[in-house]
């Protein structure tokens, strides 16, 4: 009988959770502030990464306006906190509003396809930029909007902002991923894989595409809206430029980068979303655009599956030179 490998044990894959949360909430005490701040961000990318993972990863519908619902968290999050509203109230609602517009988008999306849902969803951040300037009573205009979002308790040391916010990010994001990862391992993921592979035999099999594909991007609207009220928590600041149509683009690429359909790929996404352009920068800021285009080209081509498919490209490289070896003996 042949023996599980030791990554698949469910006791050491536990261990492993374990020892990476233990990881998680012990190293920002030991990390200079900047750093925890990139570590804060890229929980928010990452967040947003794998809403849209929902959409296209795992649904297959191409999205280009996920962004829109990032910023409309945002907003919402930055008018509710100007206004004094309890903190609990303003998530609710950064979460519902996103939701109830990618609901109102997706019952029109959902029954397109291919190149006419990109479209529309491309609309959401051309319409959403100049939306934000006129509203100028709500979203202060050109000039945008901050929100002193939350301090550190006193027991907590009011020198700690940095890893007060931090704590949130890491504590929402968690319950975000545990959400979707259960959502997608159970029987309404498997609904969301044949759908993706095959719309008429879905049908077939009594799985009604238009109904999951209204559900999913309605999904990924309020896990969008998530990221937008983490948005706040970390940069406390936003404005029409956070809905632009570029960033939704970043998010595409990191997506793709990262892993599509895969819940590490939305963590390495939202890590390559923050990190890379710092880097690239420091390069040489006039080639940012230029050496991002060719990280994406050269992903595509190596690893079609992205980043995180590169442990399952090496064993299935092992595997192939096991079998040959015996052969060319």
């Amino acid at each position: 009988m042949k023996r599980p490998a030791l990554w698949n044990t469910r006791w050491v894959r536990i261990g492993l959770a374990v020892l990476v949360a233990l990881v998680l909430v012990l190293a920002p005490w030991n990390l200079d502030p900047a750093t925890n701040q990139a570590l804060a961000r890229i929980g928010v990318f990452a967040v947003a990464v794998l809403g849209l993972n929902v959409i296209m990863g795992y649904t297959g519908q191409v999205s280009l306006g996920q962004i829109f619902f990032l910023g409309l968290g945002a907003y919402v999050t930055a008018y509710g906190v100007n206004e004094g509203w309890n903190v609990a109230l303003v998530f609710v609602l950064a979460v519902l509003i996103p939701g109830v517009a990618g609901y109102v988008v997706a019952l029109a999306a959902a029954r397109l396809g291919g190149l006419a849902i990109a479209m529309v969803t491309i609309a959401l951040p051309i319409i959403g930029v100049p939306l934000a300037k006129r509203l100028a009573d709500w979203t202060g205009g050109s000039q945008g909007t901050s929100a002193r979002f939350t301090s550190a308790p006193d027991w907590f040391g009011s020198d700690l902002d940095d890893i007060w916010q931090y704590y949130i990010v890491l504590a929402i994001a968690a319950v975000v991923f545990v959400l979707v990862t259960n959502l997608v391992r159970g029987k309404f993921g498997r609904a969301l894989a044949i759908v993706k592979e095959n719309e008429a035999v879905a049908s077939s099999m009594g799985i009604s595409p238009y109904r999951y594909k209204v559900m999913a991007f309605t999904i990924a609207a309020m896990i969008g809206g998530v990221s937008g009220f983490l948005y706040m928590v970390v940069v406390q600041y936003t404005s029409p430029e956070t809905l632009a149509f570029h960033h939704s683009i970043s998010l595409l690429a990191s997506m793709v980068i990262g892993g599509a359909g895969s819940i590490i790929g939305s963590l390495i996404g939202g890590a390559y979303y923050v990190l890379v352009p710092n880097v690239t920068n420091e390069i040489d800021a006039t080639l940012t655009s230029l050496i991002q285009g060719a990280i994406l080209l050269i992903v595509l081509f190596v690893l079609p599956g992205g980043i995180a498919s590169l442990p399952r490209v090496v064993r299935r490289l092992a595997r192939k030179r096991g079998t040959q070896s015996p052969t060319q003996q």
